[in-house]
């Protein structure tokens, strides 16, 4: 094997080990835990060291959530073709990861661009994959069908029709408002079955297929 090779398997192995240490501290703490300082200590290493591997926080915290939104969507992808299916792949992947779904869906540390067109992009992908499951609601009327047009246009999705991509975006919204409360502990905090209130939510969005 020729150096090179060696020096690019040290540089994957280090770099997934500093992820995997900030995902634990994002377990622990969320994103204002996230430390490079703590991972190069926890690693054994200086922190400039890990610069090598990552710029700053930023960049480290940048890969986290495309890692995230790229599991997320294999596991929606993985669903079979039915609404109930994929709400459920939606709402398993968040429980078994929250502190990877809080990632997606809000700005994680103050000032940091969310909107990195390589997270435009992977959110995109994820929203795809729901375009593939609904099928059109409501016609939605002016101004909404226009910026329903230009939103998938400027996602890449420009075949897509207003009428889908509102109830995609009606579905998510539904499913995402589900599952961040539920993570949250908000039902068990007024004493809501989550799995009796989420059967009951499925059971609205199957229209939507």
């Amino acid at each position: 094997m020729t150096t090179g090779g060696i020096r690019d398997r040290f540089r994957a192995q280090m770099r997934q080990e500093v992820k995997e240490a900030a995902l634990r501290q994002l377990a622990e703490g969320g994103a204002g835990a996230l430390s490079i300082n703590a991972i190069a200590k926890e690693l054994g290493v200086s922190g400039p060291a890990l610069y090598r591997y990552f710029a700053g926080r930023d960049e480290l915290l940048t890969e986290l959530i495309l890692d995230a939104y790229a599991d997320l969507t294999g596991a929606v992808s993985a669903a079979p073709r039915r609404m109930p299916d994929l709400a459920g792949a939606y709402r398993a992947w968040a429980i078994a990861n929250p502190h990877r779904y809080r990632l997606l869906f809000g700005a994680p540390l103050p000032g940091y661009d969310a909107h990195d067109e390589r997270l435009l992009h992977a959110g995109q992908r994820a929203m795809d994959v729901l375009f593939s499951f609904v099928g059109p609601g409501p016609e939605p009327t002016p101004p909404l069908a226009e910026d329903l047009r230009t939103w998938v246009v400027r996602r890449g999705a420009g075949e897509v029709v207003p009428a889908v991509a509102l109830q995609a975006i009606t579905v998510w919204s539904r499913l995402h408002g589900f599952v961040s409360l539920e993570i949250d502990g908000n039902f068990a905090a007024i004493g809501l079955d989550p799995d009796s209130f989420f059967a009951a939510e499925v059971d609205a969005l199957r229209s939507a297929r």
